[in-house]
């Protein structure tokens, strides 16, 4: 097959004057270079066929777990998860109970201790609406700790969450203000010390929310229930909500890509193997796993994940309960961005390396539950995922318009690609127009995924790099057009990243050979990816600086 697309392709070029039938095959720019036909001949077509064939093999690949995923999501949809009754022998919140001294007394009932950690890191824009918004959760006030892990370097923020919580503390509120003279372990090392203090040893359940989140005064009494009824449950997540989607394009493709992990991925592990990763924020953990899971380890950039493994490999179960929705707030800042990705990616494909061998030998869970973990939510949407988009559409596709032996089979160019595009998106409805700017955006972020995915393997130099993702508490923003290009107020260098001008270079090129020499139509994807590298390369995306 391959041979019969190679001489359709040597025969449509000779028809075109290209090359020399009676001599040696050439491009119609290099052609005056006989050691350039030579060594392409030889070494750059099969290297470059043999890619194309690993990476289409891998789409197809990502294509079956996608669609599985949808599959399984879409019967959990019909069939959802049903609602976990009340505590017995609780009363409501703020209602006289029974007086049992071990629960507590004061109105708790049989509530159990929940201490709520709020870790928080120079969050001057964001930590009254954590605080105040923990500090209004409907439980007994004295079955409730609330927990602020503040770890800021900056003197003044650091007094203006004290001020905060003893606000709080004065009406009525169970507060704890906790520092540390360090930043070890991040924040992983600020939640390993919060469960240190005597009070968290009381305690039986823990919610964890990052500083720009913002649960509604319900989220105990819907969550912690499921931990209650249930011994084997470890975890209950919740949905991620967004107090800012409209504010660029970048921000509603976020809303997109983060909707389709929910939706699909969380719901289906959620719905087959009882198990997904902790997004880190947004749940409740049962204080007893994680203490048999090891406790909270600071070894890679994504210690929810780490904690999440290792509970699974326990035989914990998770549940995702997607109708109990969190406000939060998407990065809005395009480096920002970049670097959340960054720890995210490298993070957990470094745990991956870690844990591979563990999660294989372990006795303790079923053998599809580890082919789970390794197939499917490590090595296909940790690895696989992150890399296929860049490698195969921004590098081996181009690259086939520039080596006429090589041609993509159609299937791997417009059919895979379109199907995973669609299972994708199909969850977002009310999105589905912005697909174009939401795959070429993704394109783009998917050339970071893949060097921070081949950092975190490797393990690399900058494999444990942690910056906090910059909020600018835009709890209100709500523009009601998302704005394609932004220019940001700052100087056209400050702004730019070169490997991306370079990107949109190469692809530039490649497409002004296919428009002028090729016979399809590959130009035309080609240029639109190009522009999109240069625009986000250039800055032209997002805003430029937190408000401060």
């Amino acid at each position: 097959m391959r041979g019969a697309a190679a001489a359709a392709s040597l025969a449509t070029a000779a028809a075109a004057g290209w090359l020399d039938l009676d001599g040696p095959s050439s491009s119609p720019l290099l052609g005056w270079w006989p050691a350039w036909d030579a060594a392409r001949a030889a070494a750059v077509a099969p290297a470059l066929a043999a890619a194309s064939w690993v990476f289409l093999a891998l789409s197809a690949m990502l294509l079956v777990d996608a669609v599985f995923l949808a599959a399984v999501s879409l019967l959990a949809r019909r069939t959802p998860c049903p609602a976990a009754g009340p505590i017995a022998g609780s009363t409501a919140a703020g209602e006289d109970g029974d007086g049992d001294e071990e629960a507590g007394g004061g109105g708790g009932g049989h509530y159990p201790m929940v201490l709520v950690q709020i870790p928080m890191y120079n969050e001057r824009e964001v930590y009254k609406l954590s605080i105040g918004a923990a500090c209004g959760l409907e439980w007994p006030s004295d079955r409730v700790i609330v927990q602020v892990l503040d770890d800021s370097t900056d003197p003044t923020v650091k007094d203006l969450v004290e001020l905060e919580c003893k606000f709080w503390a004065n009406k009525g509120k169970n507060v704890k203000y906790e520092v540390r003279n360090n930043r070890k372990g991040y924040k992983a090392g600020a939640l390993k010390q919060g469960m240190l203090y005597d009070y968290s040893q009381r305690c039986d359940f823990v919610a964890v929310f990052d500083a720009d989140f913002e649960p509604e005064p319900d989220f105990l009494m819907r969550t912690v229930p499921y931990l209650v009824h249930n011994p084997k449950i470890a975890l209950v997540q919740a949905r991620w909500e967004f107090v800012n989607p409209k504010e660029f394009l970048m921000t509603r493709i976020q809303k997109m890509t983060l909707d389709y992990h929910f939706k699909v991925e969380q719901q289906a592990g959620s719905s087959t193997f009882a198990f997904f990763g902790f997004n880190g924020t947004a749940g409740v953990w049962r204080i007893s796993s994680i203490r048999e899971a090891g406790g909270w380890e600071d070894r890679t950039t994504v210690e929810d994940m780490d904690l999440a493994v290792r509970a699974g490999l326990k035989g914990w179960k998770f549940i995702y309960v997607g109708d109990v929705k969190v406000k939060s707030e998407l990065p809005s800042n395009l480096k920002a961005y970049r670097r959340q990705q960054h720890r995210w990616t490298c993070g957990a494909a470094n745990l991956f390396r870690k844990m591979g061998v563990e999660i294989i030998v372990t006795k303790e869970v079923s053998f599809w539950r580890k082919l789970y973990l390794i197939y499917s939510f490590f090595f296909i949407r940790k690895v696989v995922a992150h890399v296929v988009p860049f490698m195969l559409y921004c590098v081996v596709i181009p690259l086939s318009v520039l080596i006429p032996e090589v041609t993509i089979p159609v299937w791997g160019v417009v059919y895979v690609p379109t199907t995973i595009t669609l299972l994708y998106a199909i969850r977002s409805p009310s999105s589905l127009h912005y697909i174009p700017f939401w795959i070429l955006f993704e394109n783009v972020m998917s050339f970071h995924r893949t060097k921070a995915t081949f950092i975190g393997l490797l393990e690399l130099g900058s494999v444990n790099e942690w910056v906090v993702t910059e909020k600018l508490g835009n709890a209100n923003c709500s523009k009601p057009v998302p704005q394609i290009v932004e220019k940001p107020p700052c100087r056209f260098w400050d702004r730019c990243t070169i490997s991306e001008i370079l990107v949109a270079i190469f692809l530039f090129f490649c497409a002004t050979y296919n428009l002028v020499y090729g016979g399809d139509f590959y130009y035309v994807y080609i240029y639109l990816q190009a522009i999109t590298f240069l625009i986000v390369g250039t800055g032209f995306c997002g805003a430029s600086s937190s408000n401060s």
